[in-house]
């Protein structure tokens, strides 16, 4: 996580903490570079075309080399849950709030948090769209979904 130079009992309203930063290593960096240019890109095996959900090297069904693709960022929600209580301080503001865990149409899953809907409306099975949110403190946008 990067650090603001202050500890966590000198933050203040006037210093929000930090929400958790990514820590991107060879496997993830093309997916935050592409979430930096509001894309959501996945990886995808160059041989077998197969998606694959966490990125890896080579593919889990044919070992032929991958690399990351733009995707639709289209999906359904799969399961979620309600956050109530503030356990990341950084969103404590926005409790409380939805975590989806999103069908995409490429066949993988993807966590993100939901906006836009109170969690009371949130339904399995719902379509979502992927967009990116940058919140105060972050060096890198995070995948959020919409419902549509």
């Amino acid at each position: 996580m990067a650090s603001t130079g202050a500890s966590p009992a000198a933050w203040t309203a006037a210093e929000p903490v930090p929400p958790p930063q990514p820590l991107p290593d060879v496997d993830s960096e093309p997916f935050w570079a592409a979430a930096k240019e509001g894309r959501l890109a996945l990886c995808r095996c160059r041989d077998c075309r197969t998606w694959l959900q966490p990125p890896l090297e080579r593919c889990r069904h044919c070992g032929g080399e991958t690399g990351f693709e733009t995707a639709s960022g289209t999906g359904e929600i799969y399961s979620y849950i309600v956050i109530r209580h503030p356990s990341v301080p950084a969103f404590a503001h926005l409790l409380p709030y939805v975590v989806a865990l999103v069908d995409l149409a490429e066949g993988v899953r993807l966590p993100g948090r939901l906006v836009g809907i109170k969690p009371a409306e949130v339904r399995i099975g719902q379509r979502v769209m992927a967009e990116f949110e940058t919140l105060p403190g972050a060096v890198a946008p995070a995948v959020v979904f919409r419902v549509v």
